[in-house]
């Protein structure tokens, strides 16, 4: 058997992971190499999957396109409100956890990368490097999360059961008493769609109200630039 080119060896490791780190040698070139782009997407496109990539987000992954997802779930699944079987306080759990994660992840990479921009001048105006997100990603205490959270999202037992299952799909990981983003939060979940919806609606409210306001990227406020 011949070895496996470039485009095999992402197109197989993403098959094997469900997601790679930016970081990776052979991301970094498909980042960078349009050709080798091509054919990663060409040859995951052949088994109905889709690359899925976030400047925002430090990994890259793979995802069902839709005409596979009716083939793969079939119809029942498709009226389901997620295709992972995850619960309904769970599918609130995670949207909770994106609102504190993402949302103020974005506004710090925005702002930091504008705070770089102005300083480099306008021979460098088209060159605007975003913030990695391990470096701007806050983390949540788990304390917290119960205390503010925890009688809307089923007390401990079914918290804890929820946060297995969400650390298990790859949105979060835990650091100790501390909850962070996963390779896939700020990959799987549509910012252009949710994000409105939880500024301008009850969800906004409700996490203002315990204390986690939060706000569109182009409000960050110059102390998330000097943090």
């Amino acid at each position: 058997m011949s070895p496996l080119d470039d485009s095999q060896q992402l197109a197989a490791q993403l098959l094997a992971r469900r997601w790679l780190p930016r970081s990776h040698p052979l991301v970094k070139r498909a980042l960078i190499d349009t050709e080798l782009w091509n054919q990663l997407g060409t040859r995951l496109a052949g088994v109905g999957l889709q690359l899925v990539d976030n400047v925002h987000a430090d990994h890259i992954a793979v995802a069902l396109l839709r005409p596979a997802e009716s083939a793969v779930f079939g119809e029942t699944g498709l009226a389901a409100n997620n295709n992972l079987d995850i619960p309904r306080d769970g599918v609130a759990l995670l949207v909770i956890l994106w609102s504190l994660i993402v949302l103020p992840k974005r506004q710090r990479q925005v702002a930091r990368s504008d705070a770089i921009h102005a300083g480099q001048g306008e021979f460098f105006a088209t060159d605007k490097p975003m913030p990695q997100a391990a470096s701007v990603a806050p983390l949540i205490s788990y304390r917290s999360l119960l205390a503010d959270f925890g009688d809307q999202l089923g007390k401990k037992l079914r918290l804890d059961t929820n946060l297995k299952l969400l650390e298990r799909h790859g949105f979060i990981t835990r650091r100790g008493e501390d909850i962070a983003e996963g390779p896939l939060l700020d990959l799987l979940i549509d910012y252009d769609l949710l994000a409105p919806r939880i500024l301008d609606g009850a969800l906004g409210d409700v996490l203002a109200r315990a204390g986690h306001p939060v706000s569109r990227p182009e409000e960050a406020e110059q102390q998330d630039i000097d943090d």
